[in-house]
């Protein structure tokens, strides 16, 4: 077992995220992305593990959605787990900012669940979609591991200006740190 699993196994089983949110209207308790960092952040430097989160931005049959990536390293592996939120760039009472930082929270929130375990199914944030459909799901647990001819066709993507798509795609991967770094720089 990688020295990452193990830290990975630590921290997941010692994470305690709390539903430290209040949905008034819905009248139920939630937790955010923001109080999986609180509670994440000690842990994954007691297990000398990093955390990255990105996101892009995407379209699907003319939805636009946010794909968040959340990436754990302990410098020689990373794991990498996404989650995509649709946008609805109409909904009432936001403007397009907001309804783009609404999803991207959303997706972020999935990914980190989907990284450290943490089970939402009983939560009615996770049912409830407020009138609205939305498109979120993680990533499969299982990838495939990045090749030599994957490498040189990013390489060959990054070189031709479309590194945001080769990040992206890294999802998609089990990717090492160094061929992160080869990559990505």
């Amino acid at each position: 077992m990688s020295n990452l699993n193990k830290s990975l196994i630590k921290v997941q089983s010692e994470l305690k995220a709390p539903k430290g949110q209040r949905n008034k209207f819905g009248n139920y308790n939630y937790r955010s992305a923001e109080d999986i960092l609180e509670a994440v952040k000690p842990l994954l430097a007691t297990n000398g593990l990093t955390m990255q989160i990105s996101d892009s931005v995407a379209e699907v049959a003319g939805i636009p959605y946010i794909e968040s990536m959340v990436v754990v390293s302990d410098g020689e592996v990373d794991r990498v787990v996404t989650a995509q939120a649709g946008i609805d760039p109409n909904r009432k009472g936001m403007d397009i900012a907001q309804c783009f930082g609404a999803s991207s929270s959303y997706a972020r929130k999935y990914a980190l669940n989907g990284m450290f375990l943490i089970d939402d199914t009983k939560d009615p944030d996770a049912t409830n979609d407020h009138g609205r459909n939305s498109a979120t799901a993680p990533a499969p647990a299982s990838k495939p591991k990045l090749t030599k001819e994957v490498m040189t066709k990013m390489e060959k993507a990054i070189a031709d200006g479309k590194r945001d798509m080769v990040e992206s795609a890294l999802g998609k991967y089990q990717v090492t740190a160094a061929q992160r770094k080869q990559l990505l720089g």
